[in-house]
């Protein structure tokens, strides 16, 4: 990378969003230790510390954190002119910028990212896989994908799934095995297999609801996992029950390789919806994708 103030500065803000010299570098295409060079001679240039460094980590100082923020805008929009420049009369370049939950990446994230890059393949989109919940609009999201009653309220909501039910599931082998659990409180006496919340490390309760009773049930198993993935394979397998959303699971319902347990208990929510800031200037890039987003949901089944 040539050593210019414009180049020094991307290369600062890749770190400074990313917060990471080697995600940044790979991002950019060059060396770790290149972009660390880059950035120091802005510092030295500039006369001030923009990053804090440690081993394990990277912060911005308070003169970094406005540079991001000041500089951020203008830099992204000079390269989309870039791009615009380039392209061909009529055709759709910029950027769009997704933070997703896991368990919303294979029903509902990728059939808009498939037919949405067919159609806008200049359109580069970044998606942040996450389950932690994400200030959007700190860390420069244009949208997120979450269930409503998490959502902020000032926020614009685009819905792209009808409500489900959260269920509790379990193999046949277990279940002949251990029995099939009647009430809530029966999962307290069984494997199940624990789901830990990324954002702050806690098991999460397995919540059930019939009528207008609820339950909160600390469950308990040997088996603990951030991974909606591993959970599922090894609820298949039989080594324990599952809490789960019931559409990532209904072709396994259907094979019979799981089963609905405690069904009556079943909670009800109101779907994923993507949202984004109501009073956020859309770029055209991420209008499109709000229209395809739409198109695919109202051909769901």
């Amino acid at each position: 990378m040539a050593s210019t103030p414009l180049n020094a500065l991307n290369a600062f803000l890749a770190v400074g969003r990313q917060r990471s010299f080697t995600v940044a570098a790979a991002s950019l295409g060059i060396s770790p230790s290149a972009l660390s060079q880059s950035i120091r001679q802005l510092e030295a240039r500039l006369g001030v510390p923009l990053l804090t460094r440690t081993t394990r980590s990277v912060s911005l100082t308070e003169a970094g954190q406005r540079l991001l923020e000041s500089a951020g805008p203008a830099v992204d929009q000079a390269l989309e002119a870039l791009k615009t420049a380039v392209a061909r009369p009529g055709e759709l370049t910029g950027r769009v910028r997704l933070s997703v939950p896991s368990f919303a990446v294979e029903s509902f994230v990728l059939p808009i990212l498939r037919r949405f890059m067919a159609r806008h393949p200049q359109v580069e989109v970044e998606v942040r896989v996450e389950d932690q919940f994400v200030d959007i609009v700190e860390k420069q999201f244009d949208a997120g994908i979450r269930m409503s009653e998490t959502i902020q309220k000032d926020m614009v909501q685009v819905r792209l799934s009808k409500g489900f039910r959260f269920v509790v599931v379990g193999a046949p082998a277990y279940l002949k095995r251990r029995g099939t659990p009647q009430r809530p409180e029966d999962l307290l006496t069984h494997d199940c297999l624990s789901f830990r919340l990324a954002s702050h490390g806690t098991l999460y309760a397995w919540e059930l609801e019939r009528g207008k009773k609820q339950w909160r049930i600390p469950v308990r198993g040997a088996l603990i996992s951030n991974d909606p993935a591993v959970l599922h394979g090894m609820a298949e397998a039989g080594l324990g029950l599952m809490y789960t959303f019931e559409p990532t699971v209904e072709p396994l319902l259907k094979r019979g390789t799981l089963r609905l347990v405690l069904e009556p208990y079943a909670a009800w929510v109101d779907g994923f919806f993507l949202y984004f800031p109501s009073r956020a200037q859309v770029s055209p890039a991420f209008r499109a994708f709000v229209d395809v987003a739409r198109e695919v949901t109202a051909e769901r089944p």
